[in-house]
């Protein structure tokens, strides 16, 4: 028999980390402007002893000396801390719990001066808005919300749907770009950002990252530039996009960067960053509230949850790399010894790849998408090394709770 085709530049053999439930078909990186189908992806990397890099950095988190990493976090605070009450940092977000930690914090127990920069969610939920209200009016911060332009959005959302089954890239590739444009507009020389991407596994510097780092914002040449797997030369040619209707999704121009450098940081690189603690903080000092139900595709209330195309966006994940939302929610409260292993196991095999239909029909009537559409997507997105059909019904072939399916 031959071995089933595999897509997406993922690893052929499907190995599970022995401390989380995560395996190493999650990519490493959320999104990507170069859409090449023969390109290889970088994805979670697990050790010989079963371990994933993960894993291994809550491991070394138990190790570090966090007064020593609050010092120096005083001491890069003091060197752009302005006395003049003028902004010195942006904290990019929408409200979340880490947000909303990430602002509260820098203003109130170390006297900064944050600008708080928000691309908003395509749909919002009525509770998500509230968060983000809360934010802003409890919370006492200064804000900038930037509306990118309705029928752009839409258009790239639903061609990032059809070439790339990913719901969200449009919506991650505004969210990443917007700080650095702000900063570099009203001369804010810091962008702090929550939880180190080195948390999920993700191959990213320690303490900061450069913007013109090729991984990040650099934009040489629009012709290497995709929006939604199509080239910007042919949004523009072919679906009636102006350069101005899609220069909000690209990244701040480099030379500008040259001009005036700019400094990501990320707070949890400085302080022990824990979601469950920072969910409660921002519950006490902004009214912070979780959904009113569990989040579909999983058993949490308070993970992403200001976007009705989140829920969806996990599903595609499932569908992919056959990774759904419960994996990521409980590799996250493993790695923090909120819940054992065996308890997210099972948590994955009850919630992993439901179906979340409680929001599903509006996204499709505002994508102007049928949903047939969108399930004859899933088929054609599937990885066959991931899935297989048995009496006309798709199963995994590997799950963190059984052997392969052979």
């Amino acid at each position: 028999m031959e071995n089933p085709e595999v897509k997406y530049g993922l690893p052929e053999k499907v190995i599970f980390c022995k401390r989380c439930v995560m395996s190493n078909q999650r990519p490493a990186s959320a999104v990507e402007f170069k859409h090449n189908k023969d390109s290889k992806k970088t994805t979670l990397h697990i050790d010989e002893d079963g371990i994933c890099d993960a894993c291994r950095v809550a491991e070394r988190k138990e190790q570090i000396d966090w007064k020593q990493r609050e010092e120096e976090l005083l001491k890069l605070l003091d060197k752009y801390r302005n006395k003049d009450g003028a902004y010195d940092c942006i904290v990019p977000g929408s409200g979340g719990k880490d947000s909303v930690y990430a602002a509260h914090l820098l203003k109130y127990k170390y006297g900064m001066h944050p600008l708080t920069v928000t691309w908003p969610p395509m749909l919002y939920t009525d509770y998500g808005y509230r968060n983000f209200r809360n934010w802003i009016e409890v919370g006492g911060f200064d804000n900038i919300t930037f509306k990118p332009n309705g029928r752009a959005m839409k258009l790239l959302t639903r061609l990032s749907i059809e070439n790339l089954l990913h719901p969200f890239q449009t919506f991650i590739l505004g969210q990443k770009n917007i700080a650095p444009k702000i900063a570099v507009k009203y001369k804010v020389p810091l962008i702090f950002y929550g939880e180190h991407e080195a948390e999920y596994g993700n191959p990213i510097a320690d303490t900061t990252t450069s913007l013109r780092d090729k991984s990040y914002y650099t934009m040489h040449n629009l012709d290497d530039i995709y929006l939604g797997g199509i080239s910007i030369p042919e949004l523009i040619e072919h679906y009636n996009l102006s350069l101005s209707d899609v220069m909000a999704f690209l990244p701040v121009d480099y030379r500008e960067l040259e001009a005036f450098p700019v400094e990501v940081r990320y707070l949890g690189y400085y302080i022990k960053w824990t979601p469950q603690e920072a969910y409660y903080y921002a519950v006490e000092h902004t009214n912070f509230q979780a959904r009113p139900f569990r989040s579909q595709g999983t058993y949490s209330k308070y993970n992403s949850i200001d976007d009705k195309i989140d829920d969806l966006h996990y599903y595609t994940t499932f569908m992919k790399f056959g990774i759904g939302r419960a994996t990521y929610d409980a590799s996250q409260e493993i790695r923090n010894k909120h819940i054992t292993r065996e308890e997210g196991v099972s948590l994955v095999k009850r919630f992993d790849g439901e179906f979340p239909d409680r929001y599903f029909h509006e996204v499709m009537d505002y994508l102007e998408m049928k949903p047939e559409q969108f399930f004859k997507l899933c088929d054609r997105f599937r990885s066959p090394h991931l899935w297989k059909k048995e009496n006309g019904e798709w199963k995994l072939r590997h799950a963190v709770w059984y052997e392969a399916i052979t």
